[in-house]
């Protein structure tokens, strides 16, 4: 028999923070009794209440859930996915995941070599805009026909950069460091209202972006171009731009990794990585992107898996409730959702699913991303309820904010498939890729070559060499296969080794780190291998255009900039 639940409404605003220009987002009351559930036919006309009435202890365990799932579309799947989601579920396809685990979310999954977060990712369910608008769609009617009717939180980790999960005709925008370059919060803000309409267009609701940690050493990779840079406060600015772009455009943005992930050399898809800032330090270096991001409204926070010793020593802030109540909840006063960084991941697997949800649920998350297992992180939460361990209320609190963010989000008309990649929005990103262009050394004005250039690059690379080609033609540059000046291309996981002693000129599409090692002539940051800021630097290397950008992090023996403002 399914039990009624309390028609209980935390007035937390979201919806209303998520595409408003109010930057202080009501703090939520505490949470009313759930003593005396009223009967499921008692309608209140409230959709975040009416819900929670029709949903059974294991339909709320289910809407913490924000799995993966394999194949392409909802309903069929060839033999290898459904074998994975029968690993993963005891299902074939993910509408049966939907269908069976009553979900609140699904997370669109791509699996590529050159992705610091690859590991956590064992499937590609995303292909290109179409096929994604259909999966999506096909989600969502799945999750119509569960109980309460909620529809599903879709997210992506669609950062751009070396992170980006759907690559095939979108727009891509620059990385973050990129925009850290360009320092322009205006052209950031227009760069991802862009993005937003495309992943508004693709059915996704939520993007798990920007990313406020703030970069430490150079020696952290698995952040790396994907952080705006070394600077605290210039971040904060960069990151709120991101969230009104985002948001404005109808796509929940998902601030990563509180309390921060940039000031460790570890990489917690690897192990528990340490982070050893007092907490001074961490108020003055971490913290402020999080916050403008918080008062910027953004809907929801993301959780990182790192033992933050300046705020709760030795406990993986994803399970400390000092980190993720005290500080998010009580400090930033956030009032969205709060949601765990991938629960496969080494840290989170410390203990069996369903202790490591329930710990993760108490600490203050309200949703659990990519659980394991996920019959067991349900039976988990349900257990816990029965013995206690979880109070009723924590849970439903969790579910009213998922609900809340699903339901109470204002009404608009999603964009159609066909305005992804097009020519408005490159229009829209492109000042933002080339403001962004470094030049570290060399000269800043007129052709920075004579004569006919050779493009050159490690394998992986080649699909940049050939854009980069494309671009310098297009602007007027002789290229030819060898025997001309060359450009060297290099990016992420290069090392001196990969380096082209003889090159002309060296380009750093990723963190401008290894350019310290490099002895050409001229060096060139772009931050990212799009297409955008590969026309850029063509135009910079053809004397059509002046390099702007500042390295928003140290390079060791270089300046921020050659060329004088």
């Amino acid at each position: 028999m399914r039990t009624a639940r309390a028609a209980l409404v935390v007035p937390l605003l979201l919806a209303a923070a998520a595409c408003s220009d109010d930057p202080a987002p009501a703090a939520a009351p505490p949470l009313p009794s759930v003593s005396a559930p009223p009967s499921p036919s008692a309608a209140t006309g409230d959709p975040v209440a009416d819900a929670l009435a029709r949903m059974s202890d294991a339909d709320l365990a289910g809407q913490v859930l924000m799995p993966y799932a394999y194949g392409s579309a909802a309903t069929s799947v060839d033999k290898t996915s459904a074998a994975g989601n029968q690993g993963l579920a005891g299902v074939n396809t993910p509408a049966e995941m939907i269908a069976k685990f009553h979900l609140g979310g699904l997370i669109l999954v791509s699996f590529t070599a050159q992705d610091p977060t690859g590991t956590t990712n064992p499937t590609t369910n995303v292909e290109n805009p179409k096929q994604v608008r259909a999966l999506t769609d096909g989600l969502q009617a799945a999750a119509a026909r569960t109980p309460g009717g909620a529809p599903l939180m879709i997210g992506i980790d669609q950062e751009y950069g070396v992170v980006t999960r759907v690559t095939n005709g979108v727009t891509m925008l620059p990385s973050a460091m990129a925009a850290g370059a360009a320092a322009q919060p205006k052209l950031t803000e227009n760069a991802w209202r862009a993005a937003g309409e495309e992943l508004a267009a693709m059915g996704v609701t939520v993007d798990f972006a920007p990313v406020a940690d703030t970069l430490g050493p150079p020696d952290n990779t698995v952040i790396g171009s994907r952080a705006y840079g070394s600077d605290a406060e210039a971040n904060a600015a960069q990151v709120s731009a991101a969230v009104r772009g985002l948001q404005g455009a109808g796509v929940v943005a998902g601030l990563k990794h509180f309390p921060g992930h940039g000031h460790t050399s570890g990489d917690s898809h690897d192990s528990l990585p340490v982070v050893t800032q007092s907490r001074a330090d961490w108020e003055t270096q971490d913290l402020p992107p999080f916050r403008s991001g918080v008062e910027s409204g953004a809907g929801v926070v993301m959780s990182g898996h790192l033992d933050v010793q300046g705020l709760d020593k030795g406990v993986p802030a994803t399970f400390s409730h000092k980190v993720m109540t005290e500080e998010l909840r009580g400090r930033l006063k956030f009032t969205g959702v709060a949601v765990t960084d991938a629960m496969n991941m080494p840290p989170a697997m410390k203990w069996p699913p369903g202790e490591a949800a329930v710990r993760a649920l108490n600490a203050g998350n309200d949703m659990l991303l990519m659980p394991p297992d996920i019959a067991a992180a349900r039976d988990g939460i349900v257990a816990g309820l029965k013995d206690g361990s979880l109070k009723r209320e924590r849970l439903v609190e969790a579910v009213t904010r998922i609900l809340t963010l699903k339901l109470r989000r204002p009404a608009r008309s999603r964009p159609d498939v066909a305005t992804v990649g097009s020519p408005a929005h490159a229009a829209a990103v492109a000042p933002l890729a080339a403001a962004a262009v470094t030049v570290l050394r060399g000269s800043c004005a007129g052709p920075l070559l004579t004569g006919p250039v050779s493009v050159s690059a490690d394998g992986v690379r080649e699909t940049a060499k050939q854009t980069l080609v494309k671009e310098l033609q297009a602007a007027g540059v002789k290229v030819q296969p060898s025997g001309g000046s060359v450009i060297r291309l290099v990016g992420y996981g290069d090392k001196p080794a990969d380096l082209d002693a003889t090159a002309a000129v060296t380009i750093a599409m990723d963190t401008p780190h290894l350019l310290a090692s490099s002895t050409s002539k001229t060096l060139i940051a772009t931050y990212s291998s799009s297409r955008l800021s590969l026309a850029a630097a063509a135009r910079v290397i053809a004397g059509r255009a002046k390099p702007t950008g500042r390295s928003p992090v140290s390079v060791t023996g270089l300046p921020a900039t050659a060329c004088a403002a």
